[in-house]
């Protein structure tokens, strides 16, 4: 029938969910100096698959980067479906800044789909701020985060932590997220 889509089937979106996984630890850990033959072959598909999904190194990356960034926004949702909204922003910012370090590792990758005309960080913004708000809106249901902050001010507040914990040790980035907790759980700053 034409003009009816088809829809992807099920293996095909594992395929390309095992490949953007490997991808984006393949690019965090090798940089540009990964081969797609070997991304694709740790993913246990073919070549033909990952150009099929992927037909440059320029879309893989910028899809890897997308993909993780999306996951990591989804993990506040998640977390507030079984934590009360103090302690589901406790592990999203714990897990925010475990993905930020992690994707130190693929500036070089990132960087080349830049220069390729692609913005890769189009979307990062909203999504992030996005996910922020929905756990402080849960926190101000339930009276554990303060309301007078915004998801723009917490998203400048861990982008400075993220960017600063370049040869920071888990001790410490504990400690920074005592003081972020402290700063979201306090009252207002006299």
């Amino acid at each position: 029938m034409p003009g009816t889509p088809r829809r992807t089937r099920s293996d095909a979106l594992q395929n390309r969910e095992r490949l953007l996984a490997v991808a984006a630890r393949v690019f965090a850990e090798q940089g540009l100096d990964s081969a797609p033959a070997a991304i694709a072959k740790q993913a246990g598909v073919g070549v033909g698959t990952l150009y099929r999904h992927f037909p440059t190194r320029e879309v893989l990356i910028d899809a890897a980067y997308r993909h993780q960034l999306t996951r990591v926004c989804e993990k506040a949702a998640d977390l507030l479906a079984r934590e009360p909204a103090a302690e589901a922003t406790r592990r999203w910012l714990a897990h925010f800044l475990d993905y930020a370090t992690a994707k130190r590792g693929m500036s070089e990758a990132l960087n080349a789909v830049i220069a390729s005309g692609v913005d890769p960080f189009s979307d990062s913004r909203r999504l992030l701020t996005g996910a922020i708000a929905t756990l402080l809106e849960a926190g101000a249901r339930d009276g554990s985060l303060r309301t007078d902050v915004t998801s723009e001010d917490v998203l400048l507040l861990i982008g400075g932590l993220a960017y600063s914990m370049q040869h920071s040790t888990g001790e410490q980035a504990r400690r920074l997220i005592d003081l972020v907790m402290d700063a979201l759980t306090g009252g207002p700053a006299e």
